[in-house]
């Protein structure tokens, strides 16, 4: 069991592992076994996010041909419906390289736009790298100088995903090998709300009357290759963004910049404050509205209905020479909800970006925001 903890609010949450963690430490060793010809019973793992994972492994298995082991999955206080499942990886030797290849319960990518192309196992880029550095590492330990197939495979993963969103998504068969973290941070909605609250009227106290609210770690990493300002002072809301802006309101704050991925902020445009997939879609929704009324071709609006992701949908309108204006009502939409969200009291602004199309999507008052933040923070 993982003992890291995080805390929202008063309450102590524990942290858990992602499915990507499970699958390269399941892999770690059946490497491990395949190469030394015995069984193995406990693996330790390094995740991006720097916590050490020692984990239990399950079901060891070799034979002439490949090793196989599982690992259970563990959310930790997250809810989550993978939380208690069984990761496999099954392991071959090969002339060189690292082959990964989804097996029984691993979804198949079926719509363009995602992290795998059409076709590929839906094992995102992150697990993947977590994968060949593990039996990498078991490689050079044993000085092995061949290379590794491996198969991850969740025997459940088909009857789980029928109740998620995956077939919706565009992953068809199983559920997705994913993580960029390694480590699952729990993220009870009161608890995290509340936290946005403690922390919002932490920076009032310290002084600052410009809240800068990111949604996760794709707006820090923005902020801190493209903003003049410190990260250290913004409260992260998550997809709690109307709640984040309600709490603005009530502590004082003068001026709020909201500053997100373009995946998340686009439902901003509908009136959407609230981003998580469970309460509200209507991403494309409101592409295909913006693009309207920028006049693009109905065929092209056609296929943004069917898919998964805006980036997608933004390199269909790039290729009709329509993506500049259709972004250019979007930001106009979002805008007029923001204001009526704050009741015109405060000005607030927003910040979209897109590092697929590296293209930044404005609000007409976030460059005066962004200076303001900049000058305030950094003084």
């Amino acid at each position: 069991m993982l003992e890291n903890y995080v805390y929202h609010g008063k309450k102590r949450l524990r942290c858990g592992y992602t499915t990507g963690s499970c699958a390269a430490a399941a892999a770690k060793a059946a490497a491990t076994m395949l190469i030394t010809g015995e069984l193995l019973y406990n693996i330790s793992i390094s995740t991006p996010k720097g916590i050490d994972l020692h984990l239990e492994v399950l079901e060891p298995f070799i034979n002439e041909n490949y090793a196989e082991c599982a690992i259970k999955k563990d959310s930790g206080d997250d809810p989550d419906i993978t939380n208690g499942i069984l990761v496999f990886a099954k392991v071959s030797c090969i002339s060189s390289g690292v082959q990964i290849n989804g097996g029984k319960g691993i979804g198949i990518v079926t719509k363009a736009g995602l992290d795998q192309p059409v076709g590929e196992s839906a094992i995102n880029s992150v697990p993947r790298k977590m994968i060949a550095d593990a039996v990498n590492e078991i490689a050079e330990k044993y000085d092995y100088h061949y290379g590794f197939c491996v198969e991850i495979s969740v025997p459940d993963g088909e009857k789980i995903a029928s109740k998620t969103y995956n077939p919706r998504m565009g992953i068809e068969g199983g559920i997705s090998i994913i993580g960029t973290s390694g480590i699952v941070e729990p993220m009870s909605s009161k608890a995290l709300v509340d936290t946005i609250r403690v922390e919002s009227k932490m920076r009032y106290a310290e002084g600052c009357r410009n809240l800068l609210l990111t949604l996760g770690n794709y707006s820090e990493n923005f902020i801190q290759r493209s903003m003049p300002f410190p990260l250290e002072k913004s409260v992260k809301c998550s997809n709690f963004i109307g709640e984040a802006i309600d709490i603005a309101l009530e502590t004082g704050f003068e001026r709020v910049l909201v500053i997100g991925h373009i995946g998340k902020l686009v439902k901003l445009g509908a009136g959407i404050m609230n981003t998580h997939s469970a309460q509200a879609d209507g991403r494309m929704d409101v592409l295909v509205t913006c693009g309207v009324l920028a006049e693009a071709a109905c065929e092209d609006l056609k296929k943004i209905t069917e898919c998964v992701t805006v980036d997608a949908a933004l390199d269909i309108l790039k290729a009709s020479g329509y993506m500049e204006r259709t972004l250019e009502i979007l930001s106009q939409r979002a805008e007029y909800y923001l204001n009526a969200k704050v009741k015109n009291d405060i000005e607030i602004g927003a910040v979209m970006f897109s590092d697929k199309h590296n293209i930044t999507v404005k609000t007409s008052l976030a460059d005066k925001l962004i200076d303001l933040i900049s000058e305030e923070y950094n003084g």
